[in-house]
């Protein structure tokens, strides 16, 4: 094989190898996400660029543990390799656990593909009082083994120095079961698919015998020659799946040198930790402290609870306007992380619109500039700092190992609701972005599951949504002094987990009934997050976040100020004061009254609380122009180079909306339709014809449930009202959900 100046790998493991960990150190910030090509699993590609060694681009095929097409990830792996003819597969082995890992390795060989077998994780080995011989194995299996660890950047260049190399090389596939008594018959199978020029004639003969679906589909006439040979019932399959063991167990196990310092029987850290994390008492507890402790370090206007208790009497601590420590104290209360780089970062956009201001003196110009440019723009961009520790925060949760155990732990909840705890990571990525959050439902097992899934993960407040919480949370905290930021924003995540369970349990009670298969997950261990892949994280979430502030969110808030400054006979309205008489006025003024049961229709002023509608029709094509609107008008009454919880606060009191309007109005926009690109993806992921019924969901649930907010938040006394309903209904899909099963099963005996 001649030299390249690019050369294709693939990266192969099973989950919790450390492939992705590996993935991330190899390609850095190049790595995308895509789509495999007709299938539905998520695609992992970027580029590993070394002056001395080379370059190659680098896929990261899903995590599995075999190669029998059992799970569409399997399928995927399998097909890239035999169809998309890599220059080489780098095999992730985790060294600390050898028999689980190579039973794959061992299925690889047989591809007539280089291949070359990266062992990680063997700082934690060693760290064990054991290591590996790498010389002796590599001998064993005829590839090169070489010692890694991710995770510290160890021997990387190596590895990919090793790859390249073989990757000049072809390679011929290799069995360790043409060392045992079915030799002769594998060898017979061979030849059918050489004599038929099929590629890869070893891997397709040894899956052919095992009774292989799609082999059996694939290549239909060498599978009934082979059959002749070895009819699939004669066990074939067990027989070369006890072999691979044997082989791993007394072969591979004498490559493994030392004696482990810790008893294998003996409880290890990561077990200890998790019989408190992962309790079936404490487990779930813990995790809502948990998420409560990184809102409030991201939200909270008072982080130590000084002013709370009371420390620094009633005004709390006196503001260092002017300073440089302005920024250290928010509403009388030590800020939190959060709020501090969110002033500072609205201090410097403050600042810059105050430059833009005095440079552009003609009036139009500087309204459209100032007022709806860098108002809307800047509302939002206040928000990304608290948006990125956010995100930093769960992702370390992630690379700990911590948020496959809150998978275990709700599964034992979602199991008796109607899906099991893998649907869990699709509604965790939610909080993030339903985006890739709908595509990641490609993971789970049925339709039905995927349908519940993809319906309920916008009820997961995304981080666009979260700057609509924030600030509107904020100026309700302000105007109506009650409770907390962090509070409020905590009790709105609360709420909409509470309202997926609940949707879940009707579906799977009325329209997506099923019987759930089995859910089998493997939980890491413990370990340190990884700094690199960490910022690498927070990174692309930046850069997402710039991207949408200045494309679609810039776009907006442009037409949002020319709409709001033009009439119905195209006249522009230089005076902020008729704003009223504007399109805009004019189109929310006629919407107002659809959403008077929720507290901002006819209710509150109608020369100006027609924004509240506009906003949340804006949020439909991103969820941060319900603030960026905000914002602009805030600018437009002359409240200029105001933060966003400033702006919301103006329009509180240029509208007169109460407690329950504002929390309805938050309630029904973290509910309703998300933005039109996860529409979008909720479509091409959705089953035919299930979007409109989808979408008629979401709707139905935001508004009853931000009118049933507003009703309980205005008049207290009607919880007297709702409880019994509630009550009522679900004792009603208690006994119609009973009478279904029993139907069910009698069908079934039949």
């Amino acid at each position: 094989m001649p030299d390249k100046s690019k050369y294709v790998f693939a990266l192969a493991g099973n989950p919790n190898c450390g492939k992705t960990t590996l993935f991330n150190s190899l390609t850095g910030a190049t790595a995308t996400v895509g789509n495999w090509p007709g299938v539905t699993v998520e695609k992992r590609a970027g580029t590993y660029k070394n002056k001395d060694i080379g370059t190659a681009d680098i896929v990261d095929l899903p995590g599995i543990y075999s190669l029998s097409p059992y799970t569409p990830e399997e399928v995927v792996s399998r097909n890239f390799i035999l169809d998309e003819h890599p220059d080489c597969v780098i095999d992730v082995v985790d060294a600390t656990n050898l028999e689980r890992n190579m039973y794959l390795t061992t299925q690889i060989l047989e591809m007539d593909v280089p291949v070359i077998i990266a062992l990680n994780m063997m700082d934690a080995l060693r760290a064990n009082g054991q290591d590996i011989d790498c010389k002796k194995l590599s001998e064993r299996l005829k590839v090169p083994v070489i010692p890694v660890s991710a995770l510290k950047f160890e021997n990387l260049d190596n590895l990919m120095k090793e790859a390249i190399e073989a990757a000049k090389t072809p390679r011929n596939g290799t069995s360790i079961l043409l060392e045992g008594k079915n030799r002769d018959v594998i060898l017979k199978a061979k030849s059918i698919y050489i004599k038929d020029w099929v590629p890869n004639p070893l891997y397709h003969a040894i899956k052919d015998l095992e009774g292989d679906d799609i082999e059996k589909k694939h290549h239909p006439f060498e599978f009934k020659q082979v059959n002749v040979l070895v009819p699939s019932s004669n066990g074939f399959e067990q027989e070369s799946s006890d072999q691979r063991y044997r082989f791993i167990d007394t072969e591979l196990g004498t490559c493994v040198i030392g004696i482990p310092k810790e008893n294998p029987l003996k409880p290890t850290k990561t077990d200890k930790a998790d019989k408190i994390l992962t309790s079936r008492i404490w487990g779930l507890p813990i995790f809502v402290v948990i998420l409560f402790l990184i809102f409030h370090i991201t939200f909270s206007n008072d982080l130590l609870f000084l002013k709370a208790m009371g420390a620094f009497g009633s005004k709390g601590i006196v503001s260092f306007a002017g300073t440089p420590f302005e920024g250290l104290f928010a509403d009388g209360g030590i800020a939190s992380l959060g709020v501090f780089l969110s002033n500072l970062v609205n201090d410097l956009t403050g600042w810059f619109t105050e430059w833009l201001r005095s440079v552009i003196t003609v009036s139009w110009a500087q309204g459209l500039v100032c007022d709806g440019i860098c108002s809307g723009v800047f509302a939002v961009f206040g928000f990304l700092p608290q948006i990125l520790l956010l995100f930093a925060c769960f992702s370390i949760l992630e690379d700990s190992g911590y948020m496959a155990r809150v998978a275990f732990i709700l599964d034992r909840i979602f199991r008796r609701f109607g899906l099991n705890g893998r649907a869990f990571v699709p509604m965790l990525i939610g909080f993030g972005c339903s985006v890739p959050a709908m595509m990641n439902t490609r993971t789970l097992s049925t339709e039905k599951q995927r349908t519940q899934t993809i319906r309920v993960i916008p009820f997961f407040p995304c981080s666009a949504k979260l700057t609509m919480i924030t600030a509107v949370s904020g100026a309700l905290c302000q105007a109506f002094k009650v409770a907390n930021v962090d509070l409020i924003t905590t009790a709105i995540y609360a709420l909409s987990i509470t309202i997926a369970i609940v949707a879940i349990i009707v579906m799977h009670a009325t329209t997506q009934r099923e019987k759930l298969p089995p859910f089998i997950m493997e939980l890491p261990n413990y370990h340190r997050p990884q700094i690199h892949s960490l910022s690498l994280h927070v990174w692309d979430k930046a850069k997402d976040f710039i991207k949408k502030a200045f494309t679609v969110i810039l776009l907006s808030t442009i037409l949002v100020w020319l709409f709001s400054h033009i009439t119905w006979r195209w006249t522009f309205l230089a005076d902020d004061s008729e704003l009223s008489q504007s399109i805009l006025a004019s189109l929310g003024m006629f919407l107002q009254p659809l959403f008077t049961p929720l507290g901002f229709g006819y209710q509150i002023s109608r020369e100006n609380g027609w924004v509240f509608v506009v906003s949340s029709f804006m949020a439909l094509i991103a969820k941060e122009n319900a603030i960026s609107t905000f914002a602009t008008f805030a600018a437009s009454l002359g409240y200029q180079d105001v933060s966003s919880v400033q702006a919301v606060g103006y329009m509180i009191q240029a509208t007169n909306i109460n407690v329950g309007g504002l929390m309805a109005f938050i309630v029904f926009n973290v509910l309703t339709l998300p933005c039109i690109a996860a529409v979008a993806t909720a479509k091409a992921e959705l089953p035919k014809g299930q979007l409109k019924w989808t979408v008629l969901f979401w709707l139905a649930v935001s508004y009853c449930l931000g009118s049933v907010t507003y009703l309980v938040f205005t008049w207290t006394w009607t919880l007297a009202i709702f409880i019994p309903l509630i009550v009522g209904f679900f004792v009603f899909l208690y006994f119609y959900n009973k009478k279904k099963t029993i139907q069910e099963q009698q069908v079934k005996a039949i």
